[in-house]
């Protein structure tokens, strides 16, 4: 049933699906292996044989040191998952952060900028996505694991909000959520939005508009960013067929930079997730 869910939420064409499912079953009960000698980024108290010991439940991310880090590691979401995860009574969860990102002062003052008090573990020399033979997908390199730190499910929770409801229900003991969903169409004129040039100090709106075409009313679950320098605000009521949603979002830029962000709606419709984009220069 778990597998069976998990491939469902994934929206795929059919010879993907069965990719999906074939690499759930390869992870499905793996036990997870740590490398010996681990460096926390910043010295808190936490260590990992604490994090790993007496913990009912664990959840693992890894971070590689390619690409827009701060995208990535989206902090400030992973904040607000510990505090829902903490406020479930009687439940042991651990979160584990492994990361081989080379430049530690960048990942400390993310840390600070998000007030994140948690323990990151760096791995250098990246024993830990070779030990474990780490899918190169980030889709696939967040794990929930149990007690023996073997793999109950796997994707990240940060990134996909069914993700995240399937870890929350299997850590209290819940059903997974129904997977007979009303699905409906979706139409968006333009995908990608180009800002232009602009002082980077200044901030900057775009307007995504997502007309339901199909015959279901269209509910957007949730609305995720590539960072933190994104947000979105729109509607939380449903939409009726042939109405439209707005996608308000705003951009602000940390520096100047040539900037390429993702917008991912995660919906109802048969597309869905839909991965919208803003670009522009933030001179």
């Amino acid at each position: 049933m778990l597998l069976l869910f998990l491939s469902l939420i994934f929206s795929c064409q059919d010879g993907k699906r069965s990719q999906i499912i074939s690499l759930l079953q390869e992870w499905e009960g793996k036990e997870i292996i740590f490398p010996e000698k681990s460096i926390i980024s910043i010295q808190y108290s936490d260590t990992l044989s604490q994090l790993l010991i007496d913990s009912e439940y664990k959840i693992l991310t890894y971070i590689d040191s390619a690409g827009c880090t701060d995208c990535k590691l989206k902090l400030f979401l992973w904040n607000k998952l510990i505090h829902a995860v903490d406020s479930l009574n009687g439940m042991n969860v651990s979160f584990i952060f492994y990361s081989n990102m080379r430049n530690k002062d960048e990942l400390e003052r993310l840390i600070r900028r998000d007030n994140f008090a948690y323990p990151i573990f760096l791995d250098v020399q990246n024993q830990f996505y070779q030990l474990n033979n780490l899918s190169a997908n980030i889709t696939y390199q967040t794990f929930l694991l149990d007690r023996s730190n073997r793999v109950i499910a796997i994707g990240n929770p940060i990134h996909n909000p069914q993700i995240k409801e399937l870890y929350l229900n299997i850590i209290q003991e819940k059903c997974p959520v129904s997977n007979k969903e009303v699905r409906t169409e979706v139409d968006i004129k333009d995908k990608s939005i180009f800002l232009g040039k602009f002082d980077w100090q200044q901030e900057q709106k775009a307007v995504f508009t997502l007309k339901n075409t199909g015959t279901n009313p269209l509910v957007v679950d949730n609305v995720s960013t590539s960072c933190g320098c994104t947000s979105v605000d729109y509607s939380k009521e449903p939409v009726r067929p042939g109405n439209s949603i707005l996608l308000n979002v705003t951009y602000k830029a940390d520096d100047p930079e040539h900037f390429d962000k993702t917008i991912t709606v995660y919906c109802n419709a048969e597309s869905s997730p839909v991965v919208l984009r803003i670009t522009g220069d933030a001179e």
